[in-house]
This record gives C-alpha cells, sequence and structure tokens, in this order.
C-alpha cells in the first residue's frame, strides 16, 4: 500500500515538508484505538532466532532505524510499532539549533537516493530528554550526539559531546558519536586519529565514573582511505569501544543516475544517501570486519532498500543493520521483509 498509493502522493510534497507532515499523520492515527496493533500485527516479526546480544543488549530483531529521522525523539514510540528492533534518535546538540539554509533536502528519485544538508537542525538535547521520559513501548533507543555549529574550538566541541551524553543518559541504551556528518563545518575533522581519540577517551572515562555504563560506538564516514580505516580499528581496538556504525553519507557523486544539471542545481554541499551509497558501505563494513579480525561489532547502514541489500551487510559482517532512505523508499514493509529473509537464510 505505501510504495502503490501513499509513496506516490508524499513525493509530489517537498521532502522537508512531506517530513513533518508524516510525522503529524502518524501521530494522529496512532491516536486511534487499535492502530498499534495493528501495525504490530502487519510489520512485527518476533521470533526468539531473530534475537541478537551484540555490545551487551539484547536486540528482538537486527533491523534498526538509523538517526536522522527521529531527530528530536518525537516519534520513536510509534516507530517500534513499525518492526524495528531498536530506534536511534538525533543527532542531538546541547542547544537548540536551526539547521543549514533551506532548501536542504532532495530526492534523486532515478537513484532511489537523498541529498541532505540538514546540518544537525534539531531541537536541543533537553527537548529530546523530556520526550524520552514517555517511552511507552519497549523499544531500544540509540543516542546518537554531536557539536553545535557554532561551536568551533576544539575544546569546546568536546564539552557539547560531555554535555548531550550526560543529559541523555538515563534515557537511552547505547551512545553513538557522531564524527561523519558532512553538514557540520569542522566535524570531519574530527575523525583524525589524535582528536578522535582524545575526544573517545574523554567519553569513555566519563563512562567508567557512571554506576551502570553504556555502549559508545562511533558512526563514521564511508569516503575514509584505507589508512584512516586503519587508524579508526586501531582506537576502536585500544580505548574498547564497543563498536563502529558504518557508514554516514558520502560527499561523493560518481556513478549517478540523475542528469548532471539537478546536480548541478542542487549543488555540492551534501551528504548522498541510499542506492548509490550500498557498494562502499558493503566493503568499508567487510574490510573493518575483517581487518580488526572481528574484533568488535559493526552495525551496517548505507543503501539497504531490499531483504538482499541487507543480506549483504550481513554477509560482510555486520552484527546489525540500519535504515534511512531504503525506509523512506519502500516503507515498513522492508523491516519485515528483511526480518523474514533472515528466518528463511537460517
Amino acid at each position: 500500500m505505501y510504495k502503490r498509493i501513499l509513496r506516490p502522493f508524499l513525493f509530489q510534497i517537498d521532502p522537508e515538508k512531506v517530513h513533518h507532515l508524516t510525522f503529524d499523520l502518524v501521530r494522529f492515527f496512532f491516536k486511534i484505538p487499535g492502530i498499534s496493533l495493528v501495525f504490530k500485527l502487519l510489520y512485527q516479526v518476533k521470533n526468539k532466532k531473530l534475537e541478537r546480544k551484540v555490545f551487551g543488549i539484547t536486540f528482538p530483531n537486527p533491523v534498526g532505524l538509523a538517526a536522522g529521522f527521529d531527530k528530536d525523539a518525537k516519534l520513536f514510540n510509534e516507530l517500534s510499532c513499525m518492526g524495528f528492533g531498536f530506534v536511534e534518535i538525533g543527532t542531538v546538540t546541547p542547544k537548540p539549533q536551526p539547521g543549514n539554509d533551506k532548501p536542504r533536502l532532495f530526492r534523486l528519485r532515478e537513484d532511489e537516493a537523498i541529498i541532505n544538508r540538514m546540518g544537525f537542525n534539531n531541537e536541543g538535547v533537553e527537548a529530546a530528554v523530556e520526550r524520552l521520559k514517555n517511552r511507552r513501548e519497549k523499544v531500544i533507543i540509540g543516542g546518537n550526539i554531536g557539536k553545535n555549529k557554532a561551536t568551533d574550538r576544539f575544546e569546546d566541541a568536546v564539552k557539547d559531546y560531555e554535555y548531550s551524553f550526560d543529559a541523555l543518559f538515563d534515557y537511552v541504551d547505547y551512545f553513538v558519536v557522531n564524527v561523519s556528518s558532512p553538514n557540520t563545518p569542522g566535524l570531519r575533522a574530527l575523525q583524525d586519529k589524535e582528536p578522535l581519540s582524545f575526544l573517545l577517551k574523554t567519553l569513555k572515562d566519563r563512562n567508567f565514573k557512571k554506576t551502570s555504563p553504556k555502549p559508545i560506538l562511533l558512526k563514521i564516514a564511508p569516503d575514509l582511505t584505507t589508512g584512516e580505516l586503519d587508524d579508526i580499528i586501531s582506537i576502536i581496538k585500544e580505548l574498547k569501544i564497543e563498536g563502529v556504525i558504518a557508514t554516514n553519507t558520502t560527499v561523493l557523486r560518481s556513478g549517478l543516475k540523475t542528469d548532471q544539471a539537478v546536480l548541478d542545481q542542487i549543488g555540492k554541499l551534501g551528504g548522498l544517501s541510499g542506492k548509490p551509497l550500498h557498494k562502499r558501505s558493503v566493503e568499508v563494513v567487510e574490510y573493518l570486519v575483517q581487518k580488526s579480525e572481528n574484533a568488535f561489532p559493526v552495525i551496517a547502514v548505507g543503501g539497504i532498500h531490499s531483504a538482499e541489500d541487507a543480506m549483504d551487510m550481513f554477509r560482510a559482517g555486520a552484527a546489525l543493520v540500519q535504515l534511512y532512505t531504503g525506509f523512506i523508499y519502500e516503507g515498513p514493509a522492508l523491516v519485515s521483509a528483511i526480518n523474514k529473509k533472515l528466518l528463511i537464510e537460517k
């Protein structure tokens, strides 16, 4: 129904406007008694064989929603009814910020892709915390944290991550350190070996001071070189960071079907997600798993638009997978399709 009826209608509307419209519609429909049960019956696949214990957490199934969709933790209860094994909120920053100038979200329909240059637009970590206090469904929540755009100095950027870490600590099940978005000035520089080591060690030390430490993961870009990936592996192993999410959006635009004139009109800024990213994401996942000798779990994200795409990630060694653009193009049926495929492959 989604692909045949809803998507053609929704794709006639500006991408950012339709995102907010969809949120409003979902919240409205889920107020109707029994609707959450209908969605669970349609899309949840419950089977013990789907459970995965990763970095100390038992996931009911290995298919999650990536950060960026429910930035402000407004829809995680409803989304959990659509079959996801976990939902990642954010990226959140200490202070609210509007993000980059509009337009900043673009569909590439021929490529089944999206270009975004949102710039961590969010209402701030405190607003997200207030909503997370109202967790009704038994859903595993990840908290994706980043720095504010106006934060220039490295020392202050580290404080941004610390602030959000402390604010979210009691309300999420794991953390993701986002240093890989191409849409915040200076952010990707934090992936360099020295600053990244310092940032992760600071958060790790802070985590150990808590009564019950939470898993900390690192989200990386697909555009890293082999040498940079080797540095990532070295840092993760040395600091005993619990895992890696691979990958975020790419700044590359090679091999697209979309007319070059359309791409020129959009401009070079922004990160590309969707089908064109799949091959590179699989490569990065496979490299991390093999080169590290499976020293840490990898959550795969990037270009998963079918159950077979997800299988590519699992065969590459991924412990879990996440959806974002594939969820927008394929709808919630994709979640159940992947879980059903996993049961067949068992």
